[in-house]
């Protein structure tokens, strides 16, 4: 399967969800900076971010792919918004992106999900 590679630099917030460590970034889909385009992915080289989907429907009982969206952001929000986990500021981060999602509306100002696999410049040891 083709895996398109998006390169970013900035804050990474990366926490643990069930047996996964998931890193989450905002990106703009063109020059604005508004960050509409969410990326959750799953840190390391095992993970692909279809696990978050499964986790969308096991965990969070839904069904509807709209839903499962709105999910996955929904953890990725709430933990950076905790800000008990790690924050990684102006890191540079490469991901394999899976799956492209365009929301019915915005949803935790984005207007897209993206997930898939994403590599940090960090050991995994220090997140």
């Amino acid at each position: 399967m083709f895996l398109t590679e998006l390169r970013g630099v900035g804050r990474v917030t990366v926490f643990p969800l069930e047996h996964l460590t998931v890193a989450y970034t905002t990106r703009s889909g063109d020059g604005r900076g508004l960050g509409e385009v969410g990326v959750v992915a799953v840190v390391g080289e095992r993970g692909d971010g279809e696990e978050v989907w499964r986790l969308a429907q096991g965990l969070g009982g839904r069904v509807h792919g709209q839903e499962q969206a709105r999910w996955i952001l929904t953890q990725a929000s709430r933990a950076r918004v905790v800000a008990a986990f790690t924050e990684l500021r102006d890191v540079k981060w490469t991901a394999y992106v899976r799956r492209r999602f365009v929301l019915d509306a915005l949803f935790a100002n984005h207007e897209v999900l993206v997930t898939g696999r994403m590599e940090l410049p960090v050991t995994r040891a220090s997140l």
